[in-house]
């Protein structure tokens, strides 16, 4: 398997897996035949009924976890990580990508909220600087397989489309993923759940492409997973 060099040492632990290597790397070992990982439902015929809906990623390191669990401290209240913008570069940036002050009423709610958010954009530092009430340990995010860990400590993540909504996915975590009205057609229309992912809720832009509605939404709906806990 050859992927980003963040991604390695998770992927490494796949099932099958005989080898991970990085992207652009020199050498590679003999191989018979190749086929691009997104390719792969194609190869195998995939249908909707056959998607093979469950967790697809190792449990991180228990070590790992236990490290992550002593930098969060009591585990007092629901625990919700999240992740608010992607990569910049990406060409539906502008309408997954949200500013973190818009969580705001998403932050009244009585839970421990955790920042997974990695290449923080300027505008959003001083905000998020502002909210004490925010865990922020990203600096010692140093790959894929950290994120895993702090995850895995969660009770559930809020995110945009992006990796971590994949990584949460695959784990088997509980996860909430704000999509666009014209989302990536990974996650279909018309519906709030994922034939990928059983653990996920999609929230869903409708047509005033108005976030405002979705996060009003999603904070309803995170109050009441408060209450019942």
């Amino acid at each position: 398997m050859v992927v980003e060099k963040q991604l390695c040492s998770l992927m490494s632990g796949v099932a099958g897996v005989t080898e991970c290597l990085p992207k652009g790397v020199q050498s590679s070992p003999p191989f018979d035949l190749h086929c691009p990982i997104g390719s792969l439902p194609l190869a195998f015929q995939t249908r909707l009924d056959t998607v093979p809906a469950a967790p697809y990623l190792p449990p991180p390191a228990a070590e790992r976890v236990q490290a992550w669990e002593r930098r969060l401290g009591a585990r007092d209240r629901l625990r919700v990580g999240l992740v608010w913008s992607g990569n910049r570069q990406h060409k539906n940036d502008k309408n997954r990508s949200l500013p973190f002050h818009t969580l705001s009423p998403i932050l009244e709610v009585d839970a421990t909220f955790v920042s997974l958010q990695k290449d923080l954009r300027p505008d959003d530092q001083p905000f998020l600087k502002a909210r004490s009430d925010v865990i922020d340990l990203t600096a010692d995010l140093t790959d894929f397989t950290e994120t895993a860990a702090l995850v895995s400590c969660l009770d559930l993540v809020i995110t945009v489309d992006t990796s971590v909504a994949h990584l949460a996915g695959a784990l088997g975590r509980r996860t909430w993923i704000l999509l666009p009205y014209t989302p990536d057609f990974r996650w279909l229309l018309d519906r709030d759940d994922s034939p990928w992912y059983p653990t996920m809720r999609l929230f869903r832009q409708d047509e005033s492409r108005d976030y405002g509605r979705v996060i009003e939404r999603v904070r309803a709906a995170l109050a009441e997973l408060v209450a019942t806990r």
